[in-house]
């Protein structure tokens, strides 16, 4: 299709809003620096950040629940690097566009990797790790396969996924786009998001809300504080609920 044929479709359906909102990503600066805020979003916890995006109507942040954490005692927060793959049988060239999307891992990534339903290959192993370890990215969501396990609870990298195979990638998938937004479960993920993994799962807040979001939840943090004093100085659940405690 011609760009002035594509761009008459685009305008005769009015997709224009749904474009921007689905493919629009926004690099504003965050007020706070990107250390700060990945260092005081650690201190939280995902179900805080659940309860403050559901303020905001915003229902699906959560990755799907089947994501498993290989470190479930790590608290681990930082910047979406978006991968995209898909099963193929083609190999040649895949190897020149995973090393050409690895030297763009920065520093505080976080890596959200859409297998497209990938069921046979693995797409994150030993080497995969070292390399990102090495770089300084946070972690990795692998909405597929992992293997290697041992080396990479090694590097002491919390990894989320959905199931171990030994299949390596090669001749099984390819990837084809990174730094695009991706579709996990029900939450689109947006290169720039801010990703906080923990026990619980994987929860997504939207790049211009992260500093909006963050001081909330710490806010909610606190009032849990103190609910949880009233509860050990044995209030009722009538006194609790009365001074402006929930459960």
């Amino acid at each position: 299709m011609s760009t002035d044929a594509y761009q008459k479709e685009v305008g005769m359906m009015n997709l224009e809003r749904l474009i921007d909102s689905r493919e629009g990503i926004s690099d504003t600066p965050w007020s706070i620096p990107v250390k700060e805020v990945i260092a005081r979003y650690e201190q939280l916890y995902t179900g805080a950040i659940s309860d403050v995006l559901r303020e905001c109507d915003l229902l699906d942040q959560a990755l799907p629940g089947y994501l498993q954490a290989m470190r479930p005692e790590r608290t681990v927060a930082g910047v979406a690097f978006t991968v995209k793959s898909a099963p193929n049988c083609v190999i040649s060239g895949e190897m020149a566009f995973r090393t050409t999307m690895m030297g763009e891992f920065h520093d505080d990534a976080f890596i959200i990797w859409d297998t497209s339903g990938d069921e046979r290959a693995t797409l994150w192993g030993g080497v995969m790790t070292a390399t990102a370890h090495g770089m300084g990215v946070r972690g990795a969501v692998i909405d597929g396969g992992v293997r290697d396990s041992h080396q990479i609870m090694e590097k002491d990298f919390p990894v989320f996924f959905k199931h171990r195979s030994p299949n390596g990638s090669l001749g099984r998938c390819l990837i084809t786009h990174y730094q695009v937004p991706v579709q996990l479960g029900d939450c689109v993920v947006k290169p720039g998001d801010l990703i906080l993994g923990d026990i619980d799962g994987v929860i997504v807040v939207p790049h211009d809300l992260v500093v909006p979001v963050l001081e909330r939840a710490e806010e909610i943090k606190r009032n849990e504080q103190e609910i949880f004093g009233w509860v050990a100085e044995g209030r009722t659940i009538e006194q609790i609920t009365e001074d402006g405690g929930y459960f």
